[in-house]
């Protein structure tokens, strides 16, 4: 079904492929970035480039677990369509029970070479606008977007009145549904002055990414080339370079055994940036940008 962008078209290729029906605030568990300034963990808007990760399933310092519960939600076989046969774990950072759970959300899980708290608060915008909020509402519609191309998605929470998952969870669920692509959505709490997205992909890490490290890159880039286009909104001005980011610090990437990466969708905090991250349109138009990324990077990688 068409949809309005008030961006202009999609430069995408996987846009002419398909029927034109379509944090770092604390991402991973809201760490915070060594670029930005620092603030307490575990609360909301955590530091800039910190993750609101994801939680679940290896041992401390071991490598990744080979299995672990999957406890995401949605997918059945996916449907006909261009992406027909491709699963893809959407993320939705944070949730909306942790502000009221912060002993659960602080004990310490699998983060790759280190532990890390199990997940965070959040960011929160000016008007009160909370990262949980958005990040669920905007993977709904990026969900609905690829299930009308035909793909399997599989979120990792479909409410947000729980708590978590735990950042290693976060990643297992990926993991178990043997995703050809994973996205967590946040939005940054930066400061106010800077506005922008940016993607965050796992930097190489011996015995974690150093098996989806390139293709993550390759969808990061894919993700960060097409929002930059079609969102409306510029790739970062205060954190990352020309909008992409390489971490080895969060947990949801390190524990991931399939493509990943972290979309920060803007600054909750900048007053430009807010009046979109709040606006429900931008969201469901901004949401199709970025299922347009993900077409295109499986179709790619299809070959």
């Amino acid at each position: 079904m068409p949809h309005f962008r008030p961006f202009g078209p999609t430069a995408l290729a996987a846009a002419l492929l398909v029927p034109v029906a379509g944090c770092t605030s604390a991402a991973d568990g809201a760490e915070p970035h060594p670029h930005a300034g620092a603030r307490p963990e575990g609360t909301a808007g955590a530091g800039a480039g910190s993750e609101g990760e994801d939680g679940g399933g290896s041992g401390a310092g071991g490598g990744k677990a080979d299995s672990g519960e999957d406890g995401g939600s949605g997918g059945g076989d996916g449907g006909d369509g261009p992406l027909s046969g491709f699963t893809v774990v959407i993320d939705p950072g944070h949730n909306g029970g942790n502000a009221d759970a912060a002993e659960e959300i602080s004990r310490m899980v699998p983060a790759g070479p280190n532990d890390k708290e199990c997940d965070t608060v959040g960011a929160e915008g000016a008007s009160g606008y909370e990262e949980h909020a958005f990040t669920l509402d905007f993977s709904l519609h990026m969900r609905d977007e690829l299930e009308e191309r035909g793909a399997e998605v599989v979120l990792t929470r479909e409410d947000d009145d729980g708590v978590g998952p735990c950042i290693d969870e976060r990643a297992e669920i990926g993991n178990e549904a043997g995703a050809d692509a994973a996205v967590s959505v946040h939005a940054d709490g930066g400061p106010e002055s800077g506005r922008g997205f940016h993607v965050i992909a796992p930097g190489e890490l011996d015995g974690f990414t150093d098996d989806i490290a390139a293709p993550s890159m390759r969808l990061a880039e894919e993700l960060r080339d097409t929002f930059e286009a079609d969102s409306g909104v510029p790739t970062a001005d205060y954190i990352a370079e020309d909008g992409l980011d390489e971490r080895t610090d969060l947990g949801g990437l390190n524990m991931s055994d399939v493509p990943k990466v972290f979309l920060e969708a803007g600054n909750m905090r900048n007053p430009d940036d807010a009046e979109l991250l709040e606006d429900a349109q931008w969201r469901k138009d901004a949401a199709a940008v970025a299922a347009d990324a993900v077409a295109s990077f499986l179709l790619a990688e299809k070959g």
